[in-house]
């Protein structure tokens, strides 16, 4: 039986995340966030559980980032949870968006947001012999952007602004890419505007 899940060779990245509004019109926040931001240059998909969006990197931390942040700005405890992925030996539907450039058709809008958040991320540069230092280094480097960055048990926490998170974990994941680790994983999950913020917060 044919594999419908066959090997592809490009290098498309991908993220499969769900947004978590902590309020009583959850329904309305996502919806309304999703119609805000511009996916025209990505793949998507959206099922009951989660979306799917697959093209170029800078396009799915563009999508990635306007989407937390068009949810975040209402006020509301928002949560996103997800994947980036590039390298899988899985499918490579939504090839045809590698074509894009990069220009980012949300970055004006988003840039508007001003908005704090707490994020905790894992890096994983699959096949790399010195994974370690790999990941020791670029965690150093978020911290120079001047993000606050802890140690936690499994992941690594990052506090500001959420445009600087994003910034680096953006440069996180494409730094080891180009390093030439043939699959990178990173999962992230990041809140906004949360009631029960570590001491210091605001």
């Amino acid at each position: 039986m044919e594999n419908p899940q066959a090997c592809g060779t490009s290098r498309i990245a991908g993220c499969r995340f769900s947004l978590y509004p902590m309020a009583d019109n959850f329904v309305e926040v996502i919806l309304t966030a999703l119609k805000e931001v511009d996916t025209s240059k990505v793949w998507k998909q959206t099922d009951d559980v989660s979306t799917c969006i697959r093209g170029r990197i800078s396009q799915i931390f563009d999508v990635t980032k306007a989407f937390f942040l068009h949810a975040a700005k209402t006020g509301k405890h928002v949560v996103m949870s997800g994947t980036y992925s590039i390298g899988c030996p899985g499918d490579s539907e939504g090839d045809v968006f590698l074509v894009e450039n990069d220009e980012r058709l949300n970055a004006e809008t988003a840039a508007a947001i001003a908005q704090q958040a707490a994020c905790q991320f894992a890096l994983y540069p699959m096949g790399a012999g010195n994974y370690m230092d790999v990941i020791y280094g670029e965690v150093q480097k978020i911290k120079d952007q001047g993000v606050n960055v802890t140690s936690i048990h499994y992941a690594t926490r990052l506090d500001g602004d959420a445009h600087a998170i994003f910034t680096g974990l953006e440069n996180c994941f494409s730094n080891v890419e180009k390093s030439g680790v043939s699959h990178v994983v990173m999962t992230f999950t990041i809140s906004a505007n949360s009631p029960s913020a570590k001491k210091g917060d605001k």
